[in-house]
């Protein structure tokens, strides 16, 4: 995965939202099911009369389920292909797409960008209602709706012990070969005047389950099954817990990617190559 495009291309950001409710996930998959990246690659595909396809690199892969308001993915294109179609391209891809994915931008990245590799944090949401009557029939397929009254000062009480650095292979499923080792930079939950209570999670990045089980575990606080101090506890213990319920996907949005300047670009990339450990705490 090169941090340049390969000579006689031009690496084009795509800045894009959607709904996931009636995607199998981002990434293409065996067997025909309905994804984002393949619906984008087939829709580029079609519109630049290509016979190769052209393929998506993203910043956060999402499950399936999970929505997106502010993806950013990048292409490598043919300069002569880009330089025919760079007019009109964003119009033919918004008449050719689902109305359940868009396009907002598309420009050509400045050296060294890699949507994936140069992000330096995401921020997702995750939206849940307590309402006895359960959730407006316009937001159900994004807000979670929460049975139990829910105590917002608690949940952030819980929160903000798990701030910072810290190995999170309590909240994550694992992958062979993979860090569990993520910092957390934000995780607030406010109530809005329309009751949904809304949870902000940003972090350097995040592993496969990340933000679905630290919301499950402050539903918990919030409900009174557990005390304050859980989650945390359940942090520093470093192994999945069976009672940190992996809540479900719809209520979830990514919102936003944040990128250095394009000066830090190269030296970011390299960073976020490098595997992660936590610094030892010495023997005394």
């Amino acid at each position: 995965m090169s941090d340049e495009a390969l000579p006689g291309h031009v690496r084009i950001r795509l800045d894009l939202s959607y709904d996931g409710t009636d995607f199998h996930g981002w990434a293409k998959q065996a067997g025909g099911k309905r994804t984002v990246q393949g619906e984008i690659e087939d829709a580029l595909r079609t519109v630049t009369r290509s016979k190769e396809t052209y393929e998506l690199t993203v910043a956060g892969r999402t499950d399936a389920g999970v929505h997106a308001r502010g993806q950013v993915a990048h292409v490598d294109l043919p300069a002569e292909l880009w330089a025919e179609h760079r007019e009109k391209l964003l119009k033919r891809l918004a008449g050719r797409l689902s109305k359940d994915v868009r396009i907002w931008r598309l420009t050509e990245a400045p050296a060294g960008f890699n949507a994936r590799f140069s992000a330096v944090w995401r921020r997702y949401a995750y939206r849940v209602t307590d309402h006895p009557g359960g959730v407006d029939p316009l937001l159900r397929g994004h807000v979670l709706w929460h049975d139990w009254p829910l105590d917002v000062d608690a949940m952030n009480e819980a929160a903000r012990a798990l701030l910072g650095e810290h190995d999170f292979a309590a909240y994550c499923k694992k992958r062979e070969g993979a860090t569990t080792i993520r910092t957390l930079q934000d995780l607030s939950l406010v109530r809005g005047a329309d009751g949904v209570v809304t949870a902000t999670v940003r972090a350097d990045a995040f592993c496969h389950n990340m933000v679905r089980s630290l919301i499950g575990a402050l539903l918990f606080v919030g409900d009174g099954h557990r005390d304050p101090q859980w989650p945390g506890k359940v942090l520093a213990a470093g192994v999945r817990d069976s009672a940190v319920h992996v809540v479900r996907p719809h209520g979830l949005t990514l919102e936003e990617v944040g990128y250095p300047a394009d000066e830090l670009l190269a030296a970011r990339n390299k960073e976020a190559r490098n595997k992660r450990s936590l610094p030892s705490a010495g023997c005394c």
